[in-house]
């Protein structure tokens, strides 16, 4: 980030949870430069937050789940224990229990967005427990790969996850940012970007941006 402001950017986005304390740091010795912070909850002047109800799409897979399963047990393989996540694990259980209520819920915390190789442990771990659909709050396909040698089903996160379809991909949530960059990029050209907290979902005016 600070390489980025140096050469010349009047407008960075940090697209992870885990960049919160370094953007507030850059943003300090940069006051002329904005900045956009992905799901995290401090501000300054010239820094925004923004996120999206992912919970809301966390209870589509869950409904999805709870009517799939055959063993009554979803595994879910959790990131970081942040609101976020438990909002999702939560909203995914709720909705799951409604389809059907024989539903138990298995989670794996492996601490880390992005690691294929604790994914696919975490996967194993799941189905060695008697789950036959996997949910994932983490990016790699490591856990659709180890679904489709069991005979289990998933459901993707981040990215579509279709080199595994029809089996064992179900479906997978992806987060589309791109409306809410262009809107926010017009901001700043234009002079009325403002430091703000945006949290859409399906329902707000700007849901179509999620």
């Amino acid at each position: 980030m600070t390489q980025m402001a140096l050469s010349g950017h009047d407008l960075i986005f940090a697209t992870s949870f885990g960049y919160m304390d370094s953007v507030i740091n850059v943003a300090k010795k940069f006051p002329k430069v904005k900045f956009e912070h992905a799901t995290g909850y401090k501000r300054a002047d010239n820094v925004a937050t923004y996120s999206a109800r992912f919970y809301e799409g966390r209870a589509v897979i869950g409904h999805v789940a709870g009517k799939m399963t055959k063993s009554n047990k979803i595994g879910d393989i959790a990131s970081f224990p942040i609101p976020e996540v438990i909002r999702g694990i939560n909203s995914a259980y709720i909705h799951a229990k409604k389809a059907n209520p024989s539903v138990e819920f298995k989670i794996v915390w492996v601490y880390m967005w992005f690691d294929p190789g604790k994914e696919g442990d975490a996967a194993k771990a799941l189905i060695d427990r008697g789950v036959d659909v996997i949910m994932q709050h983490t990016d790699s396909t490591a856990p659709m790969a180890v679904a489709e040698e069991a005979g289990a089903s998933a459901l993707g996160q981040a990215s579509n996850m279709g080199q595994f379809m029809p089996n064992p991909r179900i479906s997978s949530i992806i987060n589309n940012w791109s409306l809410y960059y262009v809107r926010r990029t017009r901001a700043a050209m234009d002079g009325s970007w403002s430091s703000q907290d945006t949290w859409d979902g399906n329902r707000s005016g700007h849901g179509r941006d999620w």
